[in-house]
């Protein structure tokens, strides 16, 4: 393959959430068929970006957000804790699940889905004319999910290998959001939310799951916790508004947020104004 300014750049893109192991199925968009990547750090391993015929810059990750500290992503190696046989009765997940509002034919996203405890039951509860989309930036989740999807022979999702700061999704396509205690590991918040904001349908929500910051019990690192304080404070000044919560649940927040109707361009002064 010749090379060129925009092959370098694509690599760029695949060196930014890519592991050492390729699975070229996720890459063919960027006409890379084979090759070989070294281990690297996949939040610093590139600071470029190919698309529309232009190299643009990434933005830089961030430490802290709105007082608050950025846990970092749970590696793919600790996958089996997202299915550990005691999570039911730990978080009551089929309480989230009935009370989420889904419906059949609705177009879901699994936002950090991981290797699919929430994207495989909502595929089968949405039906076959339903879609779920499956965003993560790690490859190695997307393969577990596969697998899964495989033994269960569920083929409504569709798997997307995101990056930090965008999760590739279609403009206005999304119905409900979910994201299962993801939120607090964004490095690039307000990027992600802005890209969420576009993704999701004129009535779409999101669906917010966060360990409870406010309750010590709760067996979880703090930095891995929010508080709704804390989650209305980031999610308001970022042109969502909150419509309901659900609060049963053992261990976290449910909170429900759609678009507050502001524009990009006023939601953007506002956060700049607010800095």
């Amino acid at each position: 393959m010749p090379t060129t300014a925009s092959n370098f750049a694509a690599l760029c893109l695949v060196l930014f959430f890519l592991p050492a192991q390729m699975n070229t199925d996720y890459v063919d968009g960027f006409g890379l068929h084979s090759a070989e990547i070294a281990d690297i750090n996949s939040r610093d391993a590139a600071k470029v970006i190919w698309q529309d015929d232009e190299v643009e810059s990434i933005p830089e990750s961030l430490t802290h957000y709105m007082g608050r500290e950025i846990a970092q992503t749970m590696h793919f190696s600790g996958s089996s804790w997202l299915i550990r046989e005691s999570r039911e009765q730990e978080e009551r997940c089929s309480m989230l699940l009935a009370n989420m509002g889904l419906r059949t034919e609705m177009t879901v996203c699994d936002m950090g889905c991981g290797n699919g405890y929430y994207a495989l039951p909502i595929a089968e509860i949405i039906g076959h004319r339903g879609q779920v989309i499956a965003v993560d930036v790690q490859i190695e989740m997307l393969e577990r999910l596969q697998q899964r999807m495989a033994e269960k022979n569920i083929t409504n999702i569709t798997p997307i290998l995101g990056a930090y700061h965008d999760p590739f999704l279609e403009p206005e396509t999304i119905d409900l959001l979910l994201m299962v205690d993801v939120y607090h590991e964004f490095s690039h918040p307000e990027p992600m939310l802005s890209a969420i904001r576009r993704a999701l349908k004129p009535n779409g929500i999101i669906c917010l799951v966060e360990y409870r910051a406010e309750d010590p019990k709760v067996p979880i690192k703090e930095l891995h916790k929010m508080s709704k304080d804390q989650i209305n404070k980031e999610y308001l000044a970022n042109g969502f508004r909150l419509v309901r919560e659900f609060d049963r649940l053992s261990w976290q927040h449910v909170m429900f947020f759609e678009k507050d109707g502001r524009s990009e361009e006023e939601i953007s002064e506002s956060l700049a104004e607010s800095r």
